[in-house]
């Protein structure tokens, strides 16, 4: 049974494309924080129940703060077995198979919250359907780059470009 189930791709990035600088360092994201202003992400994720992530991004996400997808169906890609943990499972298979499987399933949207492997082996399979991009008006030189070379050309069509007063620029693309 076929469902309109997509994968979004949401996630922020340097003006020159980096996810991180080195050492995991995500400190520029708060060059845009702002009292009150969350950028449309939870009117994003109550469109979503399942989410899907790389073990390094939640290693990080759980040290900074209580894991904020523990009410979602969420898969950690990892290649060391873990026990689950609640709604949390730690993923060793194949994530294509997974993605696969998931939109075959009914309910809400995928999120892909990271981070540059799982978007890079989602990109080779051409599994993402949307994505939401949040551009940080900074240039950080080096780091982890959002996009790896190697991969197919994949053409987008451009949904919207929504600009905030923090100078955080938002691109909504979807897959042609």
């Amino acid at each position: 049974m076929e469902t309109n189930k997509k994968l979004i791709l949401y996630i922020a990035m340097s003006l020159d494309g980096y996810i991180a600088k080195p050492n995991d360092d995500l400190s520029f994201l708060s060059i845009v924080d702002k009292e009150g202003e969350d950028y449309g992400y939870a009117d994003f994720v109550s469109t979503i129940d399942t989410v899907i992530m790389g073990r390094k991004t939640y290693d990080w996400v759980t040290k900074q703060v209580d894991f904020p997808h523990a009410d979602k169906n969420t898969f950690i890609l990892t290649r060391t077995t873990r026990p689950n943990i609640g709604r949390t499972t730690f993923y060793t298979g194949d994530l294509s198979d997974l993605v696969k499987r998931l939109k075959r399933e009914e309910g809400k949207n995928i999120f892909c919250d990271g981070g540059a492997e799982v978007v890079n082996e989602l990109l080779l399979n051409d599994l993402i359907d949307e994505f939401m991009i949040s551009v940080i008006p900074v240039l950080v030189g080096s780091g982890i780059k959002l996009f790896k070379d190697g991969r197919p050309e994949q053409k987008l069509k451009l949904v919207s470009v929504k600009s905030f007063d923090s100078g955080l620029t938002q691109l909504y693309f979807k897959r042609i």
